[in-house]
This record gives structure tokens, sequence and C-alpha cells, in this order.
């Protein structure tokens, strides 16, 4: 893959809060949600912590967070799956204790290609250290319009982009690259925050 492209624009303020930094970087973005909802730090953000949420119920369905015909780009028949349950610990598992949204898809040609969908409404200083995490990890996606992170973990691409007040991360095989995900989080992004755009930190 080629190298990261770090979006450096509105950051000031983002930079002067980097003191934990390098505990974040052996945090995933998921437990840093845990730990500013309600923990005191790393240890806290357990799976069995049980912090109250913090976020706002996101009300939109699946289907309309992700409308018919999105999924088409990828050649494939997708059916929802609604017996489906997050893993512990995953970025949709923390989004679902914070009242979100999780959707999941799987391909009519086999069970083993899937999509992942995950919508957190949440307050500004949860969403900052999300962003913090996600920053200091790298892979800066300007494409995604707002401020968005693209990652690849043994064949499994993850993109998290930041419509704010939403959160909205989205994980599949399918996702080779940043513009894999590209029409999902364009669908979604559409649907929530269709003015969104990068906001400076400061």
């Amino acid at each position: 893959m080629p190298e990261p492209v770090h979006h450096h624009v509105g950051m000031t303020t983002r930079s002067r809060v980097r003191a934990i930094g390098t505990a974040l970087l052996t945090v995933s973005a998921s437990l840093a949600l845990v730990a500013c909802s309600g923990g005191g730090g790393p240890d806290d953000a357990s799976p069995t912590a049980t912090a109250a949420p913090v976020g706002k119920r996101v009300a939109q369905t699946c289907g309309e967070l992700l409308p018919s015909g999105s999924l088409d780009v990828y050649g494939k028949t997708f059916t929802i799956d609604r017996d489906y349950e997050p893993e512990k610990g995953s970025p949709a598992a923390r989004i679902a204790q914070q009242r979100g949204r999780v959707c999941h898809w799987t391909a009519a040609d086999g069970a083993s290609t899937t999509i992942t969908l995950a919508v957190a409404d949440l307050p500004e200083k949860s969403l900052t250290n999300l962003k913090d995490a996600l920053y200091e990890r790298g892979g800066s996606v300007p494409t995604y319009r707002v401020e968005g992170y693209f990652s690849l973990t043994d064949g499994v691409g993850r993109a998290d982009a930041f419509a704010d007040p939403y959160w909205i991360t989205a994980t599949s095989t399918l996702f080779t690259e940043p513009g894999g995900a590209q029409p999902v989080i364009d669908a979604v992004r559409g649907v929530v925050a269709p003015s969104a755009s990068s906001t400076p930190a400061g």
C-alpha cells in the first residue's frame, strides 16, 4: 500500500492535546470511546466496562442509512443479517453500546463476504478522542470529504469517517484500499449529514 497521507488542515488544537498520543497508539479508537464515556483510562475500557452511554439514539434504519442499490458497485447481491451480533470490543460493538445503529450484510454467493456498518451520534468530546486516536494511528483519507481514516488488517479493511456529530465506521474484506469503502461512506454520509465537511479542530 502507498504511504498514508496525513491531512494536517485544522489540526492545530489537536496537536496541543497529544500528550496522551503514545498511550492512544496502543489503544483502539473504539476503546477510546468507552474511556471518554465515563471510564478513567484504558483499564476502564475493558469489555466488561459498564459506563453509561453518552451517544444519542440513531433513528435511521439500516435500509435508510444504506439505500437499496448502494452495494451494487461490488458486483454481488447482499442480504441483511438481522440476527448479527458484533464481536465484543469491536468498533461496531462500542457503537451499539452508545445507542448507535449496527448493520451487517452477507453476500448471497458466500457467507464469508460481508459488510458491517455502524453509525453513532456522539458528543464533541467523544468524537475528539476518537479522531485523535485514529490520527495517531495514521491512514488519513481526504477523499471521504470529512475527516476520515482507513486501515487494512489481516485482509479486512476498516474505514472511519466523521460527519459530526456522527461517527461512521465500516469493515469488509472487500475494502482492500480506501476507495473500496468509498461507496458505503458516501452513501451513509449523504443520509446523516449531506452537507458535512471537515471542520477545523481549532
